[in-house]
This record gives C-alpha cells, sequence and structure tokens, in this order.
C-alpha cells in the first residue's frame, strides 16, 4: 500500500506522441496528476479522459502535469490517443502488471469482448488516481475495483485550489500501531 507524504515507485514508461516518460525525472510546481486507465476496450475510459484532456491545460495553470498510463500495447494506445483527441494529454502504454501492483491497482481478468466490441486483454489494472508531488511523494490517491464512478477532475480542480491556498498536507499518512 502506498502511503501519503512517502516516495512512490518510479514510473518509467514510452507515450504515444512525447517519447519517454519518468517520474522521477519529471519537472513540475506542485506535481504530476496519473490516471491509470483500464485501456482501449473501457468506454468509460474514454470518456473519462476526454474530460482530463479539455480540463489538461487548467491542471497546468495550477503546476500539476498529467499523464494517462494503462497497461495496452502501442497500438491500442495510439487508437485511444485518437480516439479521445489527445492533444495536450500525454498517454503512456506498456506499464506492466507487476508495476500496477506496485501502486496498488487491482487486476482483472477478461471477459471477452466489451459492449463496444473491442475484446479485453488477459489481464488489465483497473483504474486509479494519483497526484506525486514534485519530489515523487503521494499526496493524493483513489483506486478503484471497477469503471465505474470515478473522481470528478473538475472537483479536484476545486480541491487543488483549496490545498493551494490553505497548504493543505497530505492526508492518510499514518501507518503506526492502532
Amino acid at each position: 500500500m502506498l502511503i501519503p507524504r512517502l516516495k512512490t515507485p518510479n514510473l518509467k514508461l514510452q507515450t504515444v506522441a512525447d517519447g519517454n516518460f519518468e517520474l522521477s525525472s519529471e519537472i513540475s510546481e506542485r506535481g504530476t496528476l496519473i490516471c491509470f486507465y483500464r485501456g482501449l476496450h473501457c468506454p468509460i475510459c474514454a470518456t473519462y479522459l476526454k474530460e482530463l484532456e479539455q480540463l489538461t491545460p487548467q491542471f497546468e495553470e495550477r503546476g500539476i502535469k498529467t499523464i494517462a498510463v494503462s497497461t495496452d500495447d502501442e497500438e491500442r494506445a495510439n487508437k485511444m490517443t485518437n480516439w479521445i483527441n489527445a492533444k495536450n494529454l500525454r498517454v503512456g502504454y506498456d506499464f506492466s502488471l507487476g508495476e500496477a501492483r506496485d501502486w496498488g491497482l487491482y487486476i482483472s481478468n477478461s471477459r471477452g469482448k466489451t459492449s463496444i466490441g473491442i475484446e479485453e486483454p488477459k489481464l488489465f489494472a483497473e483504474p486509479g488516481l494519483f497526484i506525486v508531488t514534485p519530489e515523487q511523494t503521494l499526496h493524493y490517491s483513489s483506486v478503484q475495483t471497477m469503471p465505474f464512478v470515478r473522481p470528478s477532475f473538475s472537483e479536484l480542480l476545486k480541491a487543488i485550489d483549496f490545498m493551494i491556498e490553505k497548504n493543505y498536507p497530505a492526508r492518510g499518512e499514518y501507518s503506526g500501531e492502532l
């Protein structure tokens, strides 16, 4: 389990249009928003990523860079990038299932073709949303077992504004005896 205020795993992968991405080398004022999505087969992911694509400039205004990541291969990631018309949002691919576990993501088995007729991979990671500080420590996370009812990006922007204004710290850091 990742603990707020502690270092996260590194994230190193290729992106569709922006070359190499490495979290430990990421330079930003306030951090990086990492949106782990299920893959091309998920129409809910496409809708969610379209919203993030549109709001990426607003995250950047607040000093937060964005990236969407899946276990999909390059071909499927390219198709998702085109589907969501990504111009602002970086899209990473070939995220390993082992790394997904390190980030605390749930792993699902394929159930065949989805409602849009695209085959699910044999195994894939379920969604997760993280904000990682420039020092590569966890500030915010939301991990899910299903594609439904994800955190709202517009509400997250409001929360970020509050965190900036009040210098609000990451919470949930206690890991001692109970």
